[in-house]
């Protein structure tokens, strides 16, 4: 064989070792360290838990993770137990800080509620509206139907749109949705809402008003301008009626064909017809 094609092969051979060699160094380093990085035991959910839980010991748990554990991540099982979920919880999920309400809040409503913000309880229709369709999480406007104090004409009613894109907070009792996502019957619902617009529900709700809730879709947040709307709006002012006719026509009356001229000559009467002058 050609010495020269020798050499070159040997050195093909050589050059190949030497990269196989450093590929598996390489590779070799990173799995040793994949291995050897630590992993951390966190706080899990043992069960799904519902938003407005208190947790307890048999809904907590602690799972294995490696790298870096998520922000806020909870490592001492005793930092959970005894606040409410702030949203609902699923089996096996990393509880992190942020989803449960501050140490002493308590569960129910009130942790849910954000700073700044008030839960406002009004009084709605069951058989009104959508009522019957409002669930926690979606988002309304609030209509009211009554007269305005010291309105010139008390049987024309108004509806004016006083409050837009409110947040559900619950319907009735209930602050979640069922497993199959269906409303319940109710005839209380809890809105978020600003102090000022809990006094502007609050002065909506008298006893002479109704109030009705409009569902909106959640990605809609505009504001929009609505002109309130009256019962004669709807219907359109009525129209005056007509007046009678004051004079009365009578038809021409026609000049008759001949005229009867009776005649009286002592006890005996005659009568001789005569014809219009014209005639």
């Amino acid at each position: 064989m050609n010495r020269r094609l020798l050499t070159t092969l040997s050195i093909a051979f050589l050059i190949a070792a030497v990269c196989g060699y450093l590929v598996f160094r390489i590779v070799g380093n990173h799995v040793s360290t994949a291995h050897t990085q630590q992993s951390t035991r966190v706080v899990a959910a043992a069960a799904d838990i519902k938003l407005g839980t208190i947790l307890t010991p048999s809904d907590l748990t602690t799972v294995e993770m490696s790298g870096t554990l998520p922000q806020g991540a909870i490592l001492d099982p005793k930092k959970a137990i005894g606040r409410g979920a702030l949203t609902n919880l699923y089996m096996g999920e990393p509880i992190v800080d942020a989803r449960l309400a501050a140490p002493g809040s308590g569960g129910g409503l009130a942790p849910i509620i954000k700073m700044g913000m008030r839960a406002s309880a009004i009084r709605v229709d069951q058989v009104v509206g959508v009522a019957g369709f409002v669930t926690p999480g979606m988002r309304v406007d609030v209509i009211v139907t009554g007269n305005p104090p010291n309105a010139p004409q008390s049987n024309n009613p108004v509806s004016k749109t006083v409050l837009q894109n409110i947040e559900v907070l619950s319907a009735g009792t209930d602050i979640q949705r069922d497993k199959e996502g269906k409303p319940q019957q109710v005839q209380v619902v809890n809105l978020l809402v600003t102090p000022e617009e809990a006094e502007t529900l609050s002065l909506a709700s008298a006893p002479q008003n109704r109030i009705q809730l409009v569902l909106r879709n959640p990605l809609d947040t505009k504001i929009d301008k609505i002109q309130e709307t009256a019962m004669a709006n709807i219907f359109g002012a009525p129209e005056a009626p007509q007046k009678a006719a004051t004079g009365i026509r009578r038809a021409p009356r026609r000049a008759p064909e001949h005229y009867s001229i009776v005649i009286f000559n002592g006890s005996q009467r005659s009568e001789q017809q005569v014809n219009p002058p014209g005639e």
